[in-house]
Protein backbone atom coordinates (compact mmCIF):
# COMPACT_ATOMS: atom_id res chain seq x y z
CA UNK A 1 0.00 0.00 0.00
CA UNK A 2 1.94 3.27 -1.36
CA UNK A 3 0.83 6.10 0.51
CA UNK A 4 -0.46 8.89 -1.90
CA UNK A 5 -2.21 11.75 -0.57
CA UNK A 6 -2.74 14.79 -1.14
CA UNK A 7 0.20 17.90 -0.38
CA UNK A 8 -1.94 19.80 2.26
CA UNK A 9 -2.74 16.85 3.80
CA UNK A 10 0.44 15.53 3.91
CA UNK A 11 1.74 18.25 5.43
CA UNK A 12 -0.20 17.78 8.19
CA UNK A 13 -0.46 14.02 8.54
CA UNK A 14 3.01 12.84 7.49
CA UNK A 15 4.14 12.79 10.86
CA UNK A 16 1.79 9.61 11.50
CA UNK A 17 3.58 7.81 8.19
CA UNK A 18 6.45 7.47 10.50
CA UNK A 19 4.99 5.95 13.67
CA UNK A 20 5.37 2.56 13.98
CA UNK A 21 1.13 2.05 14.16
CA UNK A 22 1.00 3.36 10.74
CA UNK A 23 4.12 1.33 9.70
CA UNK A 24 2.23 -1.69 10.82
CA UNK A 25 -0.73 -0.86 9.69
CA UNK A 26 0.30 -0.53 6.26
CA UNK A 27 2.18 -3.42 6.77
CA UNK A 28 -1.19 -6.01 7.51
CA UNK A 29 -3.15 -3.77 5.13
CA UNK A 30 -0.56 -4.58 2.30
CA UNK A 31 -0.79 -7.95 3.40
CA UNK A 32 -4.84 -8.31 3.13
CA UNK A 33 -4.76 -6.93 -0.29
CA UNK A 34 -2.28 -8.93 -1.53
CA UNK A 35 -4.34 -12.54 0.19
CA UNK A 36 -7.96 -11.03 -0.11
CA UNK A 37 -10.23 -9.35 -1.64
CA UNK A 38 -10.55 -5.72 0.42
CA UNK A 39 -12.08 -2.45 -0.52
CA UNK A 40 -11.89 0.01 -1.77
CA UNK A 41 -9.52 -0.38 -4.64
CA UNK A 42 -5.79 0.24 -3.41
CA UNK A 43 -5.84 3.77 -5.14
CA UNK A 44 -9.04 5.15 -3.37
CA UNK A 45 -7.79 4.25 0.07
CA UNK A 46 -6.99 8.47 0.39
CA UNK A 47 -9.62 9.67 -1.75
CA UNK A 48 -11.46 11.88 0.48
CA UNK A 49 -8.28 13.47 1.31
CA UNK A 50 -7.01 13.98 -2.42
CA UNK A 51 -10.17 15.05 -3.19
CA UNK A 52 -10.90 17.66 -0.35
CA UNK A 53 -7.64 19.63 0.43
CA UNK A 54 -7.04 20.87 3.61
CA UNK A 55 -7.88 24.76 3.00
CA UNK A 56 -10.91 23.78 1.11
CA UNK A 57 -12.78 21.64 3.73
CA UNK A 58 -15.75 22.70 4.94
CA UNK A 59 -17.86 20.28 5.87
CA UNK A 60 -16.93 16.92 7.64
CA UNK A 61 -19.46 13.94 7.25
CA UNK A 62 -17.84 10.86 9.69
CA UNK A 63 -18.34 7.20 8.50
CA UNK A 64 -17.07 4.31 9.90
CA UNK A 65 -15.93 2.11 7.33
CA UNK A 66 -16.09 1.62 3.82
CA UNK A 67 -18.78 -0.48 2.03
CA UNK A 68 -17.65 -4.15 2.23
CA UNK A 69 -20.08 -5.54 -0.85
CA UNK A 70 -18.39 -5.45 -4.71
CA UNK A 71 -18.30 -2.18 -6.20
CA UNK A 72 -19.28 -0.14 -3.32
CA UNK A 73 -16.81 1.46 -2.32
CA UNK A 74 -14.89 4.45 -3.62
CA UNK A 75 -12.95 6.03 -0.55
CA UNK A 76 -15.71 8.43 0.26
CA UNK A 77 -18.07 7.89 3.09
CA UNK A 78 -21.52 6.96 2.25
CA UNK A 79 -20.60 6.84 -1.78
CA UNK A 80 -21.49 4.57 -4.05
CA UNK A 81 -20.38 5.28 -7.70
CA UNK A 82 -22.76 5.50 -10.55
CA UNK A 83 -24.01 2.71 -11.75
CA UNK A 84 -24.32 0.72 -7.98
CA UNK A 85 -27.18 0.91 -6.16
CA UNK A 86 -27.68 2.95 -3.69
CA UNK A 87 -27.49 1.72 -0.03
CA UNK A 88 -30.21 2.67 2.29
CA UNK A 89 -28.49 4.87 4.47
CA UNK A 90 -27.33 6.97 1.37
CA UNK A 91 -31.13 6.95 0.10
CA UNK A 92 -32.03 7.90 3.62
CA UNK A 93 -29.61 10.85 3.26
CA UNK A 94 -31.44 12.07 -0.26
CA UNK A 95 -34.58 11.99 1.32
CA UNK A 96 -34.32 14.21 3.98
CA UNK A 97 -32.08 16.77 1.56
CA UNK A 98 -35.17 16.15 -0.43
CA UNK A 99 -37.28 16.90 2.55
CA UNK A 100 -35.53 20.04 3.82
CA UNK A 101 -34.10 21.66 0.45
CA UNK A 102 -36.55 20.63 -1.85
CA UNK A 103 -33.26 19.29 -4.18
CA UNK A 104 -34.66 16.41 -5.82
CA UNK A 105 -33.18 12.74 -5.64
CA UNK A 106 -30.65 12.10 -7.17
CA UNK A 107 -29.97 8.97 -10.25
CA UNK A 108 -26.77 8.15 -8.50
CA UNK A 109 -25.05 7.68 -5.28
CA UNK A 110 -21.59 9.19 -6.64
CA UNK A 111 -20.99 12.14 -3.69
CA UNK A 112 -18.02 13.13 -5.61
CA UNK A 113 -19.13 16.69 -6.19
CA UNK A 114 -19.80 17.38 -2.12
CA UNK A 115 -16.20 16.30 -1.86
CA UNK A 116 -14.82 18.86 -4.79
CA UNK A 117 -17.40 21.59 -2.74
CA UNK A 118 -15.66 20.90 0.80
CA UNK A 119 -17.20 18.09 1.94
CA UNK A 120 -14.42 15.68 3.64
CA UNK A 121 -16.45 12.57 3.50
CA UNK A 122 -14.10 10.39 6.02
CA UNK A 123 -14.50 7.01 6.99
CA UNK A 124 -13.02 6.39 10.58
CA UNK A 125 -11.42 3.18 8.53
CA UNK A 126 -10.28 3.41 5.42
CA UNK A 127 -10.16 -0.36 4.49
CA UNK A 128 -12.42 -3.50 4.99
CA UNK A 129 -11.97 -6.80 3.66
CA UNK A 130 -14.85 -8.16 1.46
CA UNK A 131 -18.00 -8.94 3.17
CA UNK A 132 -16.67 -8.65 6.70
CA UNK A 133 -18.20 -5.33 8.22
CA UNK A 134 -15.52 -3.68 10.51
CA UNK A 135 -12.52 -6.14 9.93
CA UNK A 136 -10.41 -3.65 9.62
CA UNK A 137 -10.99 -1.72 12.52
CA UNK A 138 -8.66 -1.81 15.57
CA UNK A 139 -5.68 -1.67 13.51
CA UNK A 140 -4.78 1.68 13.38
CA UNK A 141 -6.88 3.81 10.98
CA UNK A 142 -9.12 5.66 14.09
CA UNK A 143 -5.68 7.27 14.98
CA UNK A 144 -4.53 8.39 11.21
CA UNK A 145 -8.42 9.89 11.10
CA UNK A 146 -8.36 11.23 14.59
CA UNK A 147 -5.66 12.79 13.76
CA UNK A 148 -7.21 14.53 10.42
CA UNK A 149 -9.83 15.34 12.50
CA UNK A 150 -7.74 17.27 15.63
CA UNK A 151 -5.75 19.00 12.82
CA UNK A 152 -8.73 20.63 11.35
CA UNK A 153 -10.19 21.42 14.31
CA UNK A 154 -6.63 22.99 15.31
CA UNK A 155 -6.57 25.14 11.98
CA UNK A 156 -9.60 25.67 10.89
CA UNK A 157 -12.52 27.55 12.07
CA UNK A 158 -16.06 27.67 11.03
CA UNK A 159 -16.40 24.24 9.92
CA UNK A 160 -19.46 22.04 10.23
CA UNK A 161 -19.08 18.58 11.53
CA UNK A 162 -21.78 16.21 10.91
CA UNK A 163 -21.66 12.94 13.46
CA UNK A 164 -24.11 10.59 12.78
CA UNK A 165 -25.05 7.84 14.95
CA UNK A 166 -22.94 6.94 18.57
CA UNK A 167 -19.75 5.67 16.77
CA UNK A 168 -19.09 9.56 14.67
CA UNK A 169 -20.93 11.50 17.89
CA UNK A 170 -18.16 10.50 19.65
CA UNK A 171 -15.59 12.34 17.61
CA UNK A 172 -16.59 15.62 19.36
CA UNK A 173 -14.61 14.69 21.78
CA UNK A 174 -12.19 16.34 19.82
CA UNK A 175 -14.04 19.40 18.04
CA UNK A 176 -14.24 22.91 19.65
CA UNK A 177 -17.39 23.70 19.70
CA UNK A 178 -16.86 27.44 20.10
CA UNK A 179 -14.86 27.55 16.91
CA UNK A 180 -16.87 25.21 15.01
CA UNK A 181 -20.59 23.85 14.45
CA UNK A 182 -21.11 20.43 15.74
CA UNK A 183 -24.73 18.97 14.05
CA UNK A 184 -25.67 15.64 16.55
CA UNK A 185 -28.00 12.99 14.69
CA UNK A 186 -28.73 8.94 14.65
CA UNK A 187 -27.35 7.18 12.12
CA UNK A 188 -29.07 7.72 8.31
CA UNK A 189 -29.55 3.68 8.43
CA UNK A 190 -33.25 2.32 8.09
CA UNK A 191 -32.44 0.28 11.52
CA UNK A 192 -31.85 4.16 13.25
CA UNK A 193 -33.91 6.23 11.13
CA UNK A 194 -36.74 4.58 11.16
CA UNK A 195 -36.87 5.03 14.92
CA UNK A 196 -37.25 9.25 14.75
CA UNK A 197 -34.88 11.29 14.54
CA UNK A 198 -33.22 11.49 11.37
CA UNK A 199 -36.26 12.75 9.08
CA UNK A 200 -37.06 15.73 10.09
CA UNK A 201 -33.25 16.83 11.59
CA UNK A 202 -32.56 19.77 8.78
CA UNK A 203 -28.56 19.24 9.16
CA UNK A 204 -28.16 20.54 5.42
CA UNK A 205 -30.25 23.81 5.76
CA UNK A 206 -28.60 24.31 8.84
CA UNK A 207 -25.23 23.67 7.81
CA UNK A 208 -25.61 25.73 4.91
CA UNK A 209 -27.00 28.92 7.04
CA UNK A 210 -24.56 28.76 9.31
CA UNK A 211 -21.80 28.55 6.48
CA UNK A 212 -23.26 31.48 4.59
CA UNK A 213 -23.38 33.60 7.90
CA UNK A 214 -19.74 33.24 7.96
CA UNK A 215 -18.88 34.34 4.82
CA UNK A 216 -18.29 30.88 3.11
CA UNK A 217 -20.70 29.53 -0.13
CA UNK A 218 -22.76 26.94 0.79
CA UNK A 219 -22.86 23.01 -0.56
CA UNK A 220 -25.46 22.54 -3.62
CA UNK A 221 -25.88 19.48 -1.89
Amino acid sequence: MDVKIEASWKKRLGSEFDQQYFIDLTNYVRQEYMHHTCYPPGNLIFNAFNLCPFDDVKVVIIGQDPYHEPGQAMGLSFSVPQGIMMPPSLINIFKEIQMDLGTPMPDNGDLTRWAKQGVLLLNATLTVRAHMANSHQKLGWDRFTDAAIKALNAERENLVFMLWGGYARSKAAFIDRNKHLILESVHPSPLSANRGGWFGNHQFSRCNTYLEQHGISPVRW
